[in-house]
């Protein structure tokens, strides 16, 4: 036998050598495995902990909406009428120190008006309702948000003094209010740990790794000093400025955490 062929005998042995090994290494896994068919996975030893974090908060902006209707014969009379009562609410909001990105519309419908008529009946018949077109609505709905809740209620009553009477608001509540939901959060979490290092403690183990983590967390009412309500002005008639707490917003966390232990 020649160099070559023992070069290729060889190669050939050690192919068929690992072969050998890979076949038993993969049969005793399938062996091993035949135990645990039909059964869950195995367990691993934990223990799950609550804990509740709350943080009171001062809302620091307000909110509030303003709708104006008009209607007309045609569609650019209504337009105009409820452009030039809008035109006037905001600049008496910007007037009073809002910025324009503050101020959106949330909704702008021009709808047709209809009067429906009913025929005369006569013996024999009687003709269906008629539906006349007698001119066109146009609305829109704007939202105002205001940073500075000294002027709230002094521009809540400024709306009403323009002719506007369909006004809804106000609503305190909290710009980054993730902030403050992260700072409840970790509140419930610092006393989670702290349930588990005394349960883990008194049960004579040791906590290893966090194997699960649920949080709900949810904004709670606003606590008022004391309630105020306004009455929307009349056109023509002017309104006092309301004086409106903001109160406190509270912000509450749940948190659950289950550790393995050992």
């Amino acid at each position: 036998m020649n160099t070559s062929q023992e070069k290729v005998w060889k190669i050939a042995y050690v192919v068929g050598a690992l072969l050998v090994v890979f076949l038993a290494v993969l049969s005793i896994k399938e062996i091993k495995s035949i135990g645990y068919v039909g059964k869950s996975e195995q367990i691993v030893n934990t223990i799950s902990v609550n804990g509740k974090g709350e943080k009171l908060a001062k809302p620091d902006i307000a909110t509030f909406s303003f709708t104006v209707t008009e209607k007309a014969k045609t569609v650019a009379e209504a337009q105009n009428a409820a452009t030039t009562k809008t035109d006037a609410a905001l600049k008496a909001i910007k007037e009073g120190g809002v910025e324009e990105k503050d101020i959106k519309t949330l909704s702008y419908n021009i709808n047709p008006h209809y009067e429906y008529q009913n025929s005369s009946c006569t013996q024999y018949n009687c003709p269906p309702t008629k539906s006349i077109l007698t001119g066109y609505e146009v609305s829109q709905t704007i939202e105002v948000k205001v940073r500075d809740l000294t002027k709230a209620g002094t521009l809540f009553s400024s709306i009403g003094n323009v002719g506007v009477q369909n006004i809804n608001g106000l609503n305190f509540t909290i710009d980054d209010v993730e902030k403050i939901k992260a700072e409840a959060r970790a509140k419930a979490i610092t006393e989670a740990k702290s349930k588990a290092e005394v349960i883990a403690r008194q049960l004579g183990v040791s906590l290893i790794r966090v194997t699960s983590f649920s949080d709900s967390s949810n904004d709670g009412p606003i606590y008022y000093a004391r309630a105020a309500t306004m009455d929307a002005s009349v056109k023509g008639q002017s309104a006092p400025a309301p004086e409106i707490p903001a109160g406190e917003q509270q912000v509450v966390s749940n948190v659950t955490i289950t550790y393995e232990i050992k």
